[in-house]
């Protein structure tokens, strides 16, 4: 049985979700367990279930929720998540998946899942103007004018614009999110178990909504 505060954090790309899981695990004391980090872990250790996602991504196809569910049952069986609890980022995607979760949980059932809201134009906004550092991968914004040359203030690395954060392609993701999560939100939401978040705002206002909400539960 899973104790302690567990969390599953829902939003699109370009929500603020990724600086709220990093605030909010070290909040809580509990480990960010991304999917994504687990997938690349996985592929790097060689593991026999990492050569399965290996495969799967170098052939071009999608994780299946088989593979996925097992990575997640074998992260929340370790001793920190199981004395802890957890913060879920990236899972689950699918009504499939969160039904998976609700059985490796078993009794120890979730404490909120927190669905944060933020204005599709928003978003859009924000990743259209996000450079990434080519060598270390650091993020920044770019302002009404952009530097050229730009080189990353941490490792001197050459920042620039992602080939997939033109309008066009973030508009493909945006759909395919909308499309994939409506179901689970559906799922969460007729379970009680959804918290729909205003993610505008300055960063510790949206820290503050999020925890008024788990704090309560």
């Amino acid at each position: 049985m899973t104790k302690g505060t567990r969390i599953v954090l829902l939003g699109r790309q370009g929500s603020g979700k990724g600086t709220q899981c990093v605030r909010l695990s070290r909040h809580y004391v509990v480990p960010h367990i991304s999917t994504g980090d687990m997938l690349r872990a996985a592929v790097r250790e060689d593991s026999p279930l990492g050569r399965s996602v290996a495969e799967v991504i170098g052939s071009g196809g999608l994780v299946s929720d088989d593979l996925i569910v097992e990575l997640v049952r074998e992260r929340l069986g370790k001793a920190d998540a199981r004395r802890r609890g957890f913060l879920l980022d990236g899972f689950p995607r699918t009504v499939a998946q969160a039904v998976a979760l609700d059985d490796i949980s078993g009794d120890g059932a979730l404490n909120a899942v927190i669905d944060l809201v933020v204005p599709r134009e928003m978003v859009l906004d924000r990743l259209s103007a996000r450079r990434v550092c080519r060598d270390c991968g650091a993020n920044y914004q770019a302002g009404p004018v952009v530097r050229s040359p730009w080189t990353c203030d941490t490792c001197g690395g050459d920042v620039v614009q992602r080939d997939d954060d033109t309008p066009e392609s973030i508009n493909r993701r945006l759909d395919l999110y909308e499309t994939q999560t409506a179901p689970l939100i559906e799922f969460y939401g007729a379970t009680n178990r959804l918290f729909p978040v205003d993610g505008v705002g300055t960063p510790d206002q949206v820290f503050e909504r999020i925890t008024s909400i788990i704090d309560a539960r």
